[in-house]
């Protein structure tokens, strides 16, 4: 199996001794903690706000009306925690339901156990309200923390339930279009990968072969440039499993690079190489095909062709 590297999985600094509570139902945020703190007076209970110690799933706020919804988890820190001033949001789409950004590699999109506050959906919400303190994000998706590329949230609740309520992510999605940097060069330059995947005791996905043990998963792809090292891949998913493409490419024996998690591959952009390329999903408020486009990074284009002149300067002198 694999070696994983060992990662820093202690808590931001804003986010010492928190304590989380988990919305059940609408409420407004004075409204929930004053519920919540039955036992503190309603001045002690502001002052949890003025004092900057609360957020909504680690984006801070300070509105007692705050809106809050089912499933949003309210954290209390026993330290301030600090607004931060977006200006460089890489947006690739914004209207008034939605927002869509080319999220980094090497960042969380939501928040996680160990981390709270370095995420996409913090950024977002930190960009949203410095338009207007009562504007949110609201996740309906989410990529892995080192996968960059389309990465979508919608900016109120009638959205955020018309695309994630029931299986409604899954009929909505039209393509989920995925740039993959693998290990070696694949046998066969076009296929379709299927199997059942599972998770094991370290939290880790892997494949059964027998029917319904596990999530069914359908990972498509085409060889789009190889040299001896590596080969570019277009991957095209009908099902968005944990881990899913990570997984088959693994199977196959051509692990992603950089890829620890998985397998011991070659690391050399310093990143994992796989980019979210394209997300095309039908509005289900209008009924219009969207579609979200992000360029694929330039340390994948820069090390496929600095290793195709290297090969080919090698089959020279053969």
């Amino acid at each position: 199996m694999n070696k994983n590297k060992a990662r820093d999985t202690r808590p931001s600094k804003d986010y010492k001794n928190l304590k989380q509570y988990v919305v059940k139902q609408e409420s407004e945020l004075l409204e929930f903690l004053l519920l919540t703190f039955k036992d503190q007076s309603r001045n002690s209970v502001k002052s949890l706000l003025s004092s900057h110690r609360v957020s909504i799933d680690g984006a801070p706020v300070t509105q007692f009306n705050f809106k809050l919804y089912p499933g949003d988890t309210v954290i209390i820190s026993n330290s301030p925690i600090r607004k931060k001033t977006r200006s460089n949001l890489p947006i690739i789409y914004e209207d008034n339901d939605l927002i869509v950004i080319n999220k980094p590699s090497k960042l969380l999109s939501v928040p996680s156990d160990n981390e709270k506050g370095s995420t996409a959906f913090r950024m977002v919400n930190d960009y949203l309200q410095q338009k207007d303190k009562h504007n949110r994000a609201f996740i309906v998706h989410r990529l892995d923390e080192d996968t960059s590329g389309v990465l979508m949230f919608a900016k109120n609740d009638k959205m955020a339930r018309a695309l994630t309520d029931g299986d409604n992510w899954n009929n909505l999605t039209k393509k989920r279009g995925y740039y993959a940097i693998v290990e070696g060069q694949l046998e066969k330059k076009e296929g379709t990968i299927t199997s059942y995947l599972k998770k094991n005791a370290q939290n880790l996905m892997y494949s059964s072969k027998k029917k319904g043990d596990g999530q069914y998963a359908v990972t498509h792809y085409k060889v789009m440039q190889e040299n001896k090292m590596f080969s570019l891949v277009d991957v095209n998913i009908d099902t968005g499993r944990k881990n899913q493409i990570r997984v088959h490419f693994g199977d196959m024996g051509h692990f992603i690079i950089g890829d620890d998690k998985y397998g011991e591959p070659s690391n050399p952009i310093k990143r994992l190489g796989l980019h979210a390329y394209e997300l095309d999903i039908i509005n289900p408020l209008n009924g219009k095909l969207m579609k979200f486009k992000a360029p694929m990074p330039k340390e994948f284009t820069t090390l496929m062709n600095e290793n195709y002149v290297k090969c080919s300067k090698e089959n020279k002198k053969k």
